[in-house]
């Protein structure tokens, strides 16, 4: 502390003397060539661009001029480096003599600013160039994205006789890497071994990156390992190199050799081991690491909210950004964009909200990532309106945007309106992708439109030059099983291209089971208990079609191959946000501390619905079991728990209840919710694993199609 503060203070003074010194120079006059050299030299050793611009201001006063390009290239150098473009063009423009040095400091302050054309039309025009030129314009080319332009004046170079340096090779890899062109950064490494430059640690760190980024991740491991000298930058290199290539467990190994050779990480370090710890699922790993950091940048922040949004640990995401907020760390567009994520995977349109108002208070409401995440919460809370308001202000839209809009309404029941946004987003010359097909075919699913889906289906390959995915094909045979035509499913399966994976026999399972095809549902679950033997959906569908067809033996037999597979049954689970606090409910549920009003909510409930006309569908109970056991069992499903609870906590029904299933809701809590919505006037939005259920006046938005 104590060495940095005598620093500043001749810094300080260095600097006072150098002013005194301009000052005495404007009080007497003209000065001599020696005296102007020694100021500017002192103006660009102290880099201070204010004094040099009054010693220039005096040269140009006194009509000074030097007998060489050596002042002015000084002059001009210092602008250039400082980023002060005018000031420099201004400097060349005026130099009666100019050498090569005076051509390659502009080229520098194009490159600095980014400014491509500017700088290759400067370069263009240059009466004779030198390997630093060149250098120059390469490097400011790749750093630009220009990468094809950068590698062609590479070639360029060459052939007219200019010899690259180690700069120049740096400059070409990172091009390479760009456009991941590993067959040039293989030539470009033979002549790096060639030349003898293997030891240069620019050099190793640009060709690790390079093979690393290209898939070749072993090669770029043999070449960190035959590094001499490394630095923290070829440490990060290889770290983020196996985490991009998908070997989380190598990144964290990596990084503990790094501490174990007492090697200081920086924050990118941190924020890369961090992604790998969540990658390879050592979270607790992840926020001991987290926790122990002195120093925590908004990239570990936003590594750990996206880490715990990406895990399953939502409420975690949305507790660490409020401690983020607390502890005065600003968070950015990639920060906000990820908590609004989380908020959509959580149906928590309260929280959503306050995010989206944090980020119109911070400005970045209108960037794409951001917007495209506040379209999706609002379409995943069903808020539809919302969602659409934020996409209709949106200044720029690309191929995310629209996806979110047009998935967000085929899930909210307004089939058409997606179908509309398709079209509209075709006319407004946007490529739909693999995912706005996905959105497109459901509608159609959802709204039955089966000979529409069948022509989207066919433009994805004749019109898009597409090759449809499995989840296209389970998509299509939704809508034909939904519509009854089990032939052509069984046909579109038997056809595809692809071998059938879980999605397919899961779907087929599922339409199968709709129209009570027993002998096509078990051929798709056979393939299942193969592919997925401890998943317990199809053993659980398998069961309930023998139940309804009242095989009780095939039921015992399917129990029995679960309890031999030692599959296990997910629980079924309902949750509801009431007052920013999530209540979970199952079925039965006598857990909760209001468990007893809730009942009584529900019983009285019950009691009212059935006498305007609902009827509990006791039928759907696959179980051999009395009435009485059934009638228990189908009335207190967790979906009902959550609905009631709902109503004892907002009784007035002037603001929706929000309910959110992890399976899909059953033909009896949905017709009961239909009734609830008309008999007590309050507006329900279900989501179950399917889609959104928004219950009005004793109807719902999907029609009874889900």
């Amino acid at each position: 502390m104590l060495i940095q503060t005598v620093r500043e203070g001749r810094k300080m003074k260095a600097k006072h003397r150098l002013r005194e010194a301009i000052d005495l120079l404007y009080s007497r006059g003209s000065a001599s060539s020696e005296a102007y050299t020694r100021l500017v030299l002192e103006c660009v050793r102290q880099n201070d661009v204010d004094h040099a611009k009054r010693l220039q201001s005096h040269m140009d006063l006194h009509l000074y001029q030097p007998t060489t390009p050596f002042l002015h290239n000084r002059l001009l150098h210092l602008y250039a480096k400082s980023g002060l473009l005018s000031d420099a063009r201004n400097m060349f423009d005026k130099m009666p003599q100019r050498d090569i040095f005076s051509y390659n400091a502009m080229l520098s302050a194009y490159s600095k600013l980014g400014l491509v054309e500017d700088l290759w039309e400067f370069f263009d025009q240059m009466p004779c160039r030198d390997s630093v030129s060149y250098n120059t314009v390469i490097a400011g080319l790749a750093s630009s994205g220009c990468s094809y332009k950068a590698l062609e004046l590479f070639v360029r170079m060459q052939k007219e006789g200019f010899e690259p340096t180690e700069h120049t090779h740096v400059s070409a890899l990172s091009a390479c890497t760009e456009i991941l062109n590993l067959k040039l950064g293989k030539q470009i490494h033979g002549r790096i071994i060639a030349s003898n430059w293997q030891g240069d640690v620019f050099l190793g760190n640009a060709l690790n990156d390079m093979y690393a980024k290209c898939g070749e991740i072993d090669q770029a491991r043999w070449l960190f390992d035959w590094m001499v000298d490394r630095n923290v930058v070829s440490w990060n290199s290889m770290i983020s190199g196996y985490l991009k290539n998908g070997k989380p467990e190598e990144c964290v190994g990596l990084f503990h050799e790094m501490q174990l050779k007492g090697i200081k990480p920086d924050g990118f370090t941190v924020s890369n081991v961090l992604g790998a710890f969540f990658q390879s699922g050592y979270i607790g790993e992840a926020q001991k690491a987290f926790s122990e950091l002195k120093e925590k940048d908004k990239v570990c922040w936003t590594t750990m909210i996206v880490g715990y949004a990406q895990s399953g640990r939502e409420e975690d995401a949305l507790m660490l950004f409020s401690q983020m907020l607390v502890e005065n760390v600003k968070p950015d567009k990639f920060t906000i964009s990820s908590v609004v994520s989380a908020c959509a995977k959580l149906a928590s349109l309260y929280h959503g909200q306050a995010i989206h108002g944090k980020a119109v208070h911070m400005g970045v409401d209108g960037n794409l990532l951001v917007s495209s995440a506040l379209v999706d919460m609002y379409s995943k809370c069903g808020e539809t309106k919302d969602a659409w308001i934020v996409f209709d202000m949106m200044p720029v839209r690309n191929v995310v945007t629209w996806n979110s809009i047009i998935v967000g309404c085929a899930q909210n029941g307004k089939d058409l309106e997606a179908l509309a946004l398709y079209e509209k987003m075709l006319q407004e010359n946007f490529k739909p992708d693999n995912v706005t097909f996905v959105g497109v075919l459901s509608a159609c699913v959802h709204a039955g439109l089966v000979a529409r889906g069948q022509d989207y289906f066919d433009s994805l390959s004749t019109c898009h030059g597409m090759i449809p995915t499995m989840d296209h094909y389970a998509c299509m045979i939704n809508l034909f099983g939904r519509s009854g035509n089990m032939h052509k499913v069984i046909y579109l399966v038997q056809c595809m291209p692809h071998e059938p994976n879980s999605l397919i026999w899961s779907t087929l399972l599922s339409v199968s089971a709709m129209n009570g095809d027993i002998t096509h549902a078990e051929m798709a679950a056979n393939h299942l208990f193969e592919l997925d033997p401890l998943s317990a959906g199809p053993y659980i569908m398998l069961s309930n079609m023998y139940a309804a067809d009242e095989r009780w033996k095939d039921v015992a037999s399917i129990r029995s191959l679960m309890k031999n597979n030692k599959v296990k049954k997910f629980a079924a689970y309902s949750w509801i946000e009431i007052d920013r606090e999530v209540h979970k409910f199952v079925a039965e549920d006598q857990t909760h501390p209001e468990w007893e009003k809730i009942y009584q909510e529900l019983n009285r409930l019950i009691r009212r619905l059935r006498d305007a006309g609902f009827t509990t569908r006791t039928n759907l109970v696959l179980h051999d079991v009395g009435e009485e056991e059934k009638l228990k069992s189908i009335c207190y499903h967790s979906e009902k728990l959550a609905l009631a609870f709902g109503l004892i906590r907002k009784p007035q029904g002037d603001r929706p209840i929000r309910i959110i299933k992890n399976i899909r809701v059953c033909h009896d809590c949905h017709e009961f919710m239909k009734f609830v919505s008309r008999i007590n006037k309050q507006i329900i939005i279900l989501r179950d694993s399917n889609r959104f259920h928004h219950f009005v006046r004793g109807k719902c938005s999907c029609n009874d199609f889900w």
